[in-house]
């Protein structure tokens, strides 16, 4: 009787099969991860490259721009390791690009001050509709001994707490324009006070301090926000290049822009010759909003401390308040020397 063989297990091979499979199946989707990350990323270059932001609800996406470059290097590496070379190839231009913006931020400019140079310390804080803590906004004023002081989000109301939290001994000269819903409080006289003439949405209180003998134009800036009205946001940062247009040799433009250094109508400001702070002193990454949790860091900076060409920064620096989504901003500038 013939003997019946085992038919051979055909299955014993394919585990040994799938391993490869399963890998080249998490490359795929690993790939069209990246993919449309890169697509997302390519449209936010190309938002900012072409200034669609401006009067729009993209100018809420360019915000991002920072944090897109952080994920474009990441998405780089990816890509590169997977040994997809024309991904590898787009996210090395996008990174690029990116970092040719960025980059400069964080380098100082090569500007020194004047032996003996008169200097004077702004400070701007957005009081989040009244809610910051006034004993903590007047001790942030004493101890880091503010000359100029300009506040956001003003209510008569908060301006009575302040008073009785000690700023008016403090600063004793202001322009204060509750209604409009700002002011410019200061440690040294002011002349030359009201209301900018522009098409704003909320009017800009302008004062002057004199530094060395030479006059100094502050502006305390209060933007309408993106997310609200774009076109109506693009309007307000029009006026203020009109504004600074004139003459901003001696000007001080600071407050809440609700802008960033992306936005193509901030760049557009910083055009008619004045300077952010920030960037002029390699200060690339200092976020001032949101700042109301604790448990969620400051994302974007929308506070800024502008300026023009008569006046140099020294330092500048970063406050938490309680009770603002804000950060309070610091800056400490100098004269640049002779108006010849």
């Amino acid at each position: 009787m013939p003997r019946t063989g085992v038919a051979p297990d055909m299955t014993a091979a394919a585990p040994q099969q799938r391993p490869p499979a399963r890998r080249r199946r998490r490359r795929t989707a690993a790939l069209l991860v990246c993919v449309l990350a890169l697509v997302a990323e390519s449209a936010l270059v190309v938002v900012r490259l072409a200034g669609l932001d401006t009067g729009t609800p993209l100018a809420v996406v360019v915000v991002g721009l920072p944090h897109a470059a952080v994920a474009g290097v990441l998405i780089l590496l990816t890509v590169a390791a997977l040994r997809s070379w024309w991904l590898t190839g787009i996210a090395a231009v996008l990174v690029v690009v990116e970092l040719v913006w960025l980059v400069p931020r964080f380098i100082a400019d090569d500007v020194s001050v004047p032996n003996g140079a008169p200097r004077l310390r702004v400070a701007t804080v957005n009081t989040h509709v009244a809610k910051v803590d006034a004993g903590a906004l007047v001790g942030l004023v004493r101890r880091e001994r503010v000359d100029v002081l300009a506040v956001e989000e003003l209510t008569s109301k908060a301006g009575s707490a302040f008073d009785r939290a000690g700023l008016a001994e403090l600063m004793p000269y202001r322009e204060a324009h509750p209604e409009a819903g700002s002011a410019i409080y200061s440690r040294l006289p002011l002349s030359g006070g009201g209301l900018l003439h522009r098409d704003t949405t909320w009017p800009q209180p302008t004062a002057q301090v004199f530094l060395g003998g030479r006059g100094v134009r502050l502006v305390a800036v209060h933007t309408f926000y993106p997310l609200g009205n774009a076109r109506r946001w693009a309007q307000d940062m029009k006026a203020l290049r009109s504004e600074a247009a004139d003459d901003a040799r001696d000007t001080v433009f600071l407050g809440d822009f609700n802008a960033t250094l992306d936005h193509a109508s901030m760049r557009d400001l910083l055009d008619t010759g004045l300077t952010d702070t920030h960037a002029e002193l390699g200060h690339g990454w200092a976020p001032t909003w949101p700042a109301h949790d604790s448990r969620l860091p400051p994302l974007i900076q929308l506070d800024h401390v502008l300026h023009g060409s008569g006046l140099v920064a020294v330092s500048v620096s970063e406050h938490t308040l309680p009770g603002s989504d804000h950060r309070a901003v610091v800056a400490e500038l100098a004269s640049a020397g002779s108006t010849s």
